[in-house]
């Protein structure tokens, strides 16, 4: 019924009318002939599609170094997220994807990631779904990276509001071999100057959090020619959770959660973590995300301000990450 009003709309908008001359049979002719028209080309629109997505995503972030003297440095880097994914209609989905690091020395590939998602795309009010994610670390890195190797995550958002409401859960754990093997460097950065430390006797592997956020698309249709959008997306983020080893943040891509469109979470220079596993506010963030797509090919630059609660200086940081690949 909705696309029948919408459809009824439409040739409103467009002023079609039979003349004096058409009988009224004529005209519901071609009333029902438009009416199914409009609906096939609805139903190409709303129904959810099988898709193949090529993507890398550019973005500076901070990594954590040991010194010759044995202190943290941190430094800002370049790092690229070259990802494949497969994505039923029906709501599987399969991604793989790689970070890649630009250091003095070249490129380094530090970790691989493969995401398992399910999303249920069958309801008109809301959009949710889960995932799964392996993370492979590469060993003996000269950064910190954090120790949890696994990731479940879940969301879900209302899609019927002028501003759409989401909400992100993450739970990560690891292993407790992974974990001695950063120990030092986990040591280090508590005891950062002017940060804080906490001595906890249980021991354990794990990091969740959970993130809600705001959003608005803003859209025009064939700016650059037939199938092509123009879109802007102003987002605010508020991030809780427990930090004691870190989330593995990654860079977003086009496909991972389609529900939500959160961008990463950027990492704070002035990064500490906890020993002990309780909720504190992490961080606000807000961006903006642009996207330009051409028939099969998109491009999304977006921007990032990021304030960092537990940061005793350096709260803000600004970040740039721009999207690009290919949807078959």
């Amino acid at each position: 019924m909705y696309k029948r009003i919408l459809a009824l709309l439409v040739v409103l908008s467009l002023g079609k009318a039979t003349t004096a001359q058409k009988t009224t049979t004529d005209s519901l002719a071609y009333y029902d002939d438009l009416f199914s028209e409009l609906d096939s080309f609805l139903d190409s629109i709303l129904a959810p599609r099988t898709l193949f997505l090529v993507n890398t995503g550019i973005t500076s972030n901070f990594f954590n170094y040991t010194s010759a003297n044995g202190t943290i440095e941190t430094k800002r880097r370049l790092t690229f997220s070259p990802s494949v994914g497969y994505y039923h209609k029906g709501g599987l989905g399969l991604n793989v994807a790689a970070m890649v690091l630009k250091e003095d020395q070249g490129l380094t590939a530090y970790q691989g990631l493969v995401t398992g998602s399910y999303d249920y795309l069958k309801a008109d009010r809301f959009i949710t779904g889960v995932s799964f994610t392996k993370f492979f670390t590469k060993e003996a890195l000269a950064f910190y990276t954090s120790p949890l190797q696994n990731e479940v995550g879940a969301y879900f958002t209302y899609r019927k509001w002028w501003a759409k409401p989401s909400i992100t859960a993450r739970y990560g754990w690891g292993t407790r071999t992974a974990v001695e093997e950063r120990q030092e460097r986990i040591r280090l950065l508590r005891l950062r100057p002017n940060g804080f430390t906490r001595v906890s006797t249980k021991e354990t592997v794990s990091d969740f959090s959970v993130a809600a956020s705001l959003r608005h698309d803003f859209y025009w249709l064939d700016v650059l020619g037939e199938r092509s959008v123009l879109r802007f997306t102003p987002q605010i983020t508020f991030t809780s959770g427990t930090q004691k080893f870190g989330m593995n943040e990654t860079s977003n891509t086009y496909g991972r959660t389609p529900g939500t469109n959160n961008p990463v979470l950027f990492k704070s220079e002035d990064n500490y973590l906890d020993d002990e596993l309780y909720f504190q506010p992490l961080s606000l963030a807000a961006f903006l995300k642009t996207e330009l797509s051409f028939r099969k090919f998109f491009l999304q630059p977006q921007i990032g301000l990021n304030y960092y609660f537990p940061a005793t200086n350096k709260h803000f940081t600004t970040a740039f990450l721009v999207n690009t690949g290919f949807i078959f």
